[in-house]
Parts: C-alpha cells; sequence; structure tokens
C-alpha cells in the first residue's frame, strides 16, 4: 500500500525521493512527505495531497542533504491529514522515522509511553514506533540500530521501517516484517524502496529484506543484516530483472490503457518457454517439481484476494473440467478466520500480482503449519509470496503500474490454464489429441487478444452512451461467470459506477428486480455450451426493458438480433475465452473512466499492494 524510499549517498537525496515517491504513486496514496539530514539537522516536510503537492510546498525550504527518507501514506490510524503523514519524529526531534503496515499493539505500547510524561502529535501508530525506539535508547543507553531491535521486539503487528538519526548522518536503519522492503545497492551509495521500480534507474543488485531482519546500512561500508532475536544473516544480493522503460507510459495517456494493449505480449512472455505445440512439449517447474504431490493431492485450495481471485474462480473450472479434481476458491481474508480443514494431500494455489498481499500471505502461514503444499503463482520476481510457497510459477506479465489489475489478471489465467492442461493430461482426463489441440489454441492466445483489442474505437463509442449510467449488471455463465465478476469490479474500481457480476441465471433470483430502461446489461454470449441458456436470459433482460450489451464470438446473428449494442471477438474454446472476453470489459471500464474524468491509473481509496489486512 504505502510506498517507501530511502537513499544514503554522496548525491543530493532529495530529487532521488521524489522520483522514488513518483514511481511509487501507482500503490495508492492520499498524503506524502520526506525528511532529510543537512549539517546534522532534519528538515521534514510533509502534505496531505499527491507528490506534486509535496513539491509545490517543499520548494519554499531548504532541502540539501545526502542522506533522506520519503513516504507516501495511504491512511489506516488516522485521518488523511498533514499531521498524519509520515515521515514522523520523535518527542525530541532527533530521530524521524517511516513506516508501512500496521502496530497492533500501538494503543497499549501509546498508552505506556503517555504514563512516562510523552505527549503525542499524530494519530499514528508509527509515531509510537518512533517515540518507543527514542525511549529505549535514551533509557538504556544502546545505539540506534540496538534500540530499534529491541522496540520491535515489544511490537506485534506488521512493518517495513526506515529510521534516521540527527546525530548519525551516514546511517540508515531499515527492517520488515510482513511488508515488503528492498535494498538496492550503488557503486558509492544505497536506495532503499518497498519494491523496485525506483530503484532500477540506479542499480540492479538488491537485496530483499526477510520478515524479522534489521539492516544496518552506512556509508562507505557493507549491509549488517541482523534478526530481531539479534542473529546475523549473510546478506544474499539479487539481479534485477526490469526494464525502465517498462515503468513509462510508451504515448499511451495512462498506464492501464498500455498494460492493456500489451496483453498480447504478456502473456506469450508467461507462456515462452513453457509451451511449444507443434511439439506437445510443456515445461513447467511447478509440475515437475511437485508432480508426486499434484498428481496424489485430495484437492486443489486456491486462495487470492480481488482480482486474483478471479483469477482463481476460472482456475476453479479450468482444473475440474480438464483434471477432475475438486476445486475450492477462498477469500484470501476469510481463509484463517474459520479454522479450515487442511491436511497434507491438500494443494494450496496462492496468486497474487504483487506477490505482497498480506491477507493471501496469512493464509499461505496458516496452509503451511497444517501441512498442505503451497504454489504461488505472483508476477513480482522475489515478493514474499514466491519466497513464502512451496514452489509455484511466476506469471512474466512485467511491471503493471494501473493500480485496477488488466495484464496481470490474463497472465495469471494463462498461466492457471496450461497448469491445468498439463496436469490433466497427467491424471488421464485429456486424450493426446485434445491436449494437443488445447496447446495449440492456447499459444495462439495473444493473436486472438491482438484482435480483441480492435474493438477499442467502438466500445469508446459506447462508453459515451453509458458514462452517465449509475448501475451496470454483468451476466455470464460458466467459464465466462468469473469474467462477469471482474468486468464488474473494473467499472466499480474506475469509475465510480456501482456495478454487479453474476450468474446470469441467478439473475431470477433477486437482481431482475433491478431492471429498468435506465439499467445497463453487460451480458457475455460467446459460443459455448450455455450458448442457449444464456441466450434465454437476454431475453428475460430485454422483455423487462434493461439496455443489453453483448459480448460474442465473432460473426454471431442470434444473440446480435436480441441486443442494444454488441462486442465481437474472436472465436475460442469455451475454457479459453475468459481471456479473451475480459478484454472489451476492461475497455469498457477504462473509456467511462476517463469520459467520467476519473483518475485512471490511481483511482481514490485504493492501493495496488494491499499489505495490511
Amino acid at each position: 500500500m504505502c510506498g517507501i524510499v530511502g537513499y544514503l549517498g554522496h548525491q543530493p537525496a532529495y530529487p532521488i525521493l521524489i522520483k522514488g515517491l513518483t514511481r511509487l504513486e501507482y500503490r495508492g496514496y492520499d498524503s506524502a512527505g520526506v525528511a532529510l539530514i543537512n549539517n546534522q539537522k532534519i528538515s521534514l516536510y510533509k502534505c496531505k495531497g499527491k507528490v506534486a503537492e509535496l513539491e509545490a510546498f517543499a520548494a519554499k525550504f531548504d532541502v540539501g542533504g545526502n542522506i533522506g527518507i520519503g513516504h507516501t501514506r495511504w491512511a489506516t490510524h488516522g485521518a488523511p491529514n498533514d499531521a498524519n503523514a509520515h515521515p514522523h519524529f520523535s518527542q525530541s526531534e532527533d530521530l524521524v522515522i517511516i513506516h508501512n503496515g500496521i502496530i497492533e499493539n500501538y494503543s497499549t505500547l501509546k498508552k505506556g509511553l503517555e504514563k512516562r510524561g510523552y505527549v503525542f502529535r499524530s494519530e499514528t501508530d508509527t509515531e509510537v514506533l518512533a517515540y518507543l525506539i527514542e525511549d529505549i535508547q535514551k533509557e538504556i543507553g544502546t545505539n540506534l540500530e540496538e534500540s530499534v531491535r529491541l522496540a520491535l521486539n515489544e511490537v506485534i503487528g506488521a512493518y517495513a521501517i526506515l529510521v534516521m538519526h540527527r546525530d548519525e548522518p551516514h546511517k540508515l536503519i531499515a527492517a520488515k516484517k510482513g511488508s515488503p522492503l528492498v535494498i538496492g545497492i550503488g557503486k558509492d551509495d544505497f536506495f532503499i524502496a518497498s519494491d523496485a521500480t525506483p530503484i532500477v534507474e540506479y542499480t540492479r543488485n538488491v537485496i530483499y529484506l526477510e520478515d524479522e531482519e534489521i539492516a544496518l546500512i552506512r556509508l562507505g561500508q557493507d549491509i549488517v543484516i541482523r534478526t530481531i532475536a539479534d542473529k546475523e544473516i549473510k546478506p544474499y544480493i539479487h539481479e534485477l530483472q526490469i526494464e525502465l522503460e517498462q515503468l513509462e507510459k510508451g504515448g499511451f495517456e495512462h498506464f492501464m490503457l498500455k498494460e492493456i494493449h500489451e496483453q498480447p505480449r504478456s502473456i506469450y512472455d508467461s507462456l515462452r518457454g513453457r509451451l511449444d505445440s507443434s511439439t506437445g512439449r510443456v515445461s513447467m517447474s511447478v509440475i515437475r517439481d511437485f508432480e508426486a504431490k499434484i498428481l496424489a493431492a485430495d484437492r486443489f485450495i486456491v486462495v487470492a484476494c480481488g482480482t486474483s481471485w478471479h483469477a482463481g474462480l476460472v482456475a476453479e473450472y479450468l482444473f475440474e473440467d480438464f483434471a477432475r479434481i475438486p476445486v475450492e476458491v477462498e477469500y484470501a481474508s476469510e481463509f484463517r478466520y474459520r479454522n479450515p480443514i487442511l491436511s497434507e494431500k491438500d494443494i494450496v494455489i496462492a496468486i497474487s500480482q504483487s506477490g505482497e498481499t498480506a491477507d493471501t500471505l496469512a493464509a499461505i502461514q496458516l496452509a503451511k503449519q497444517r501441512g498442505a503444499t503451497i504454489l504461488g503463482i505472483c508476477n513480482v520476481v522475489g515478493s514474499s509470496i514466491p519466497r513464502a510457497s512451496h514452489g509455484g510459477a511466476y506469471t512474466h506479465a512485467g511491471p503493471e503500474i494501473g493500480v485496477a489489475s488488466t495484464k496481470a489478471f490474463t497472465a495469471q489465467v494463462a498461466v492457471l490454464t496450461l497448469m491445468a492442461i498439463v496436469i490433466g493430461k497427467k491424471r488421464g482426463h485429456l486424450n493426446e489429441s485434445k491436449f494437443r489441440q488445447l496447446l495449440y489454441e492456447l499459444e495462439r492466445i495473444p493473436e486472438d487478444i491482438t484482435q480483441a483489442l480492435t474493438t477499442d474505437s467502438h466500445i469508446q463509442t459506447l462508453a459515451a452512451r453509458f458514462k452517465d449510467a449509475r448501475n451496470f449488471l454483468y451476466l455470464g455463465r460458466g467459464y465466462n461467470f468469473p469474467v462477469a465478476l471482474e468486468g464488474a469490479l473494473k467499472l466499480k474500481e474506475i469509475s465510480y459506477i456501482h456495478a454487479e457480476g453474476y450468474p446470469a441465471a441467478e439473475m431470477k433470483h433477486g437482481p431482475i428486480a433491478l431492471i429498468d430502461e435506465e439499467m445497463p446489461v453487460v451480458v457475455i454470449a460467446t459460443q459455448g455450451d450455455s450458448y442457449e441458456k444464456i441466450v434465454s436470459n437476454i431475453q428475460e433482460v430485454k422483455a423487462r426493458g434493461g439496455k443489453i450489451i453483448s459480448v460474442v464470438t465473432s460473426g454471431d446473428v442470434e444473440v446480435a438480433a436480441i441486443s442494444d449494442y454488441v462486442i465481437e471477438v474472436p472465436a475460442v474454446s469455451e475454457a479459453l475465452s475468459p481471456m479473451v472476453n475480459s478484454i472489451p470489459l476492461q475497455l469498457l471500464s477504462y473509456h467511462i473512466a476517463v469520459l467520467r474524468g476519473c483518475n485512471v491509473d490511481q483511482p481514490r481509496n485504493l492501493a495496488k499492494s494491499v499489505t495490511v489486512e
């Protein structure tokens, strides 16, 4: 959620911090701030609003210094205002801190500090941690890094923190538990951030902190990492794979539109090296390494949130259809609170674009404790979920900057589809002919999506017609019921229009009461086993005056004749249709949001990576 940036070196810190915070804007935030040390004085500037507003505010002041920390805050404890914005001073203002996550026992800690005479300036849990570190340093006489370690031993909750002290202008302390933090190692400087996007411009050598690790970062010296239990850890340096160009808009008006149009490439990259339909060869290390457990599994359990949960619903159809194995799809946020029944014969598939989703990480930890095998499906290399899983597969969609997920969703579905096809073959439920046919069609999906993208100008016209609608209903059946849910979510996320997705047959059990001449109803009505049934559902909407927008297979006549508006997509097998059918729904949401003047890439109240529960 929130964004962290830090710099320690010989360059001016402020421009690096501001550029880094701008790169992190996609994570979602409502205030921003920076703190700099110059001549043993801490200058702190923060305000409610965007990074551009912070720049305008700080322009009046001294922003010198070669060490600094910056933060974009998504409000949890306390309203989004200047006082609650990060960074936060300690009581003496000698120490300053930024923090992602939630300190669950902050209230208890705060009461103890108040009894010792401390007076707080904000409503945040973060300020409590700053005061606690200073209190320990003052009372026990420990150095900065040891004071941080002792303080974190009293903390319950999640955190990624950066701490600096006025009297130590060549030192930063970083620590992590349950919220990501990465340290970039330059030639003679260090770059710290909540993900790699602010770092790749300066270095490709990074260290990913693990949970309960504290890094001592000093100018001109090697990084020292210890655990909060005071055990020294040898740092492991990773090489970043992302390219700087991937973080730019590339001539598109918004990142979301760029990422919609990147889907032929992102799906190709997600399948590249894993699939050769001409020979029938499939290479997936996750299946090779866990084949015995996968084939012996009693069931698959998918845990995910938001758009990734919708990808999991598609996977439920895929695995049950091709591999004939029972699948349960769970909201990760509810999974661990209902005392789920798990065993060593369960395979848990955790899906997350960012690889940092707090609820999904918590679900993984519970499942591991119960003996299940965890397979992670993630987009971000080196993120927490792949490291917490026994195995898994990266989607290789590339950085997704737009908060509303598009290419990550279809890449997840592509990887899950390939897994289902291979497992179905190995379990004996797909013969060679069907197996080869599905591989061939899956390999062609990037071309089909390229064709689906040609509907863009037609969809802009539809968007102009419906931009002022107050409600939308999305209907689908079978494989395309999750697509209806995802289409409705996209519209809600970026246009702020209320929308609901339903299985088409369920419309009669309540939602049909909403339908009148003002209600647009988007129906995914491509060819498949339920085609005739969905024609009947469209007739039910039509009889009540609803405005029908149908997504149909190219050349369709029957649905086109009874729809008010039609969007044609190329013909593909029903099992592969969610990837293609999602494209026009993404474009419809995008163009409606643009016409309504919404902030498409950074919709209100949302964060890209949800790192708190």
